[in-house]
């Protein structure tokens, strides 16, 4: 396993990080521990989760994998999107923000998380309200660093630049969609990102399995797929991205390995992207993404990588999650 920092912070974080959001849905909870040991033997330190992902099983099952393996993991989860009804049931007020970390330290059977992140931008509660709560929590020793996720380039700017003018913590880190079908964050994110030292986490970095190349049209759901077990994922299929998970299949397979691996390896090279978290719901799905890490792309390779996707930099965002 190779390990990266985590932006400019000190954090050390495998290149190859494990996405939970299908651990107590898509899988079952024996399934979901042994990929999550699974990973820990190969390598894998970051682990990633959120309190909505499974309705909060994901962090349960997590807390229970993690009860003799804690140390030297890397944990990561979130907060911010609609946890349930009620006005304070969203959002990155004090009051939502700390009710939401009791709870998951709860869950996640620990007195500490290394990553809490801010699920979503939160239009309604000002930055300085969320950020001095972060800052208290990071004082407090109940969270190691800080992250945003779906904040745009100006929105991730403010939250940094309110927190170095008041001497607060700042975030290290952020996680938006980014894979070779959609590109998006290349306009502005990116820039700000490798300017300011914040670090880049993919996720839908297979764009919900497309670039895996299982997908052979919109209407045509392989079995077992997101798209098959959650029938909402079919808003995001379309055929100009499915016809580009095929040509990746094609490269992949004249250089003998798989399209998910060529394309988890293309985000790593990327500026500012410090570790790839992807998701399995099965044991050989968990093995041939580990494969992504020793992949050699080598200058041919990656021009055409880029010239297939180059599209995809102006289309509209494959996922953006906001609040309503």
């Amino acid at each position: 396993m190779k390990y990266r920092r985590l932006g400019t912070s000190g954090l050390e974080v495998s290149a190859l990080g494990l996405g939970t959001n299908a651990f107590g849905k898509r899988a079952d909870r024996e399934t979901s521990i042994r990929l999550i040991h699974q990973a820990l033997d190969s390598g894998v330190n970051f682990i990633d989760t959120a309190n909505i992902y499974a309705s909060s099983e994901s962090e349960r099952i997590i807390g229970e994998a993690l009860a003799d393996r804690r140390q030297g993991v890397v944990l990561a989860t979130k907060a911010g999107l609609v946890r349930g009804e009620g006005p304070n049931a969203s959002g990155s007020s004090r009051l939502h923000l700390q009710q939401e970390l009791e709870q998951s330290l709860k869950r996640l059977k620990t007195d500490y998380v290394d990553l809490y992140q801010i699920h979503t931008f939160d239009p309604y509660t000002p930055l300085e309200e969320t950020l001095r709560t972060l800052d208290d929590m990071v004082r407090a020793g109940k969270v190691r660093y800080i992250g945003a996720s779906n904040y745009a380039a100006w929105e991730l700017m403010k939250a940094i630049g309110i927190s170095e003018s008041r001497g607060w913590t700042k975030y290290i880190s952020t996680q938006v969609s980014y894979s070779l079908a959609d590109r998006t964050p290349e306009q502005e994110l990116v820039p700000m990102c490798t300017d300011q030292g914040v670090g880049i986490i993919p996720y839908f970095p297979l764009a919900g399995g497309i670039l895996s190349g299982k997908y052979h049209s919109v209407k045509e759901a392989p079995a077992g797929s997101r798209a098959d077990t959650d029938p909402n994922f079919g808003r995001f299929l379309d055929e100009e991205r499915i016809a580009l998970g095929r040509q990746v299949s094609r490269l992949a397979a004249d250089r003998e390995t798989s399209a998910s691996a060529l394309s988890l390896a293309w985000l790593m090279t990327r500026p500012a992207v410090s570790t790839v978290i992807v998701g399995a719901t099965r044991p050989e799905q968990l093995e041939d993404n580990l494969r992504s890490v020793s992949v050699d792309l080598d200058p041919e390779l990656l021009t055409q990588l880029n010239d297939l996707s180059d599209r995809f930099r102006y289309a509209k965002p494959f996922a953006w999650y906001r609040l309503p």
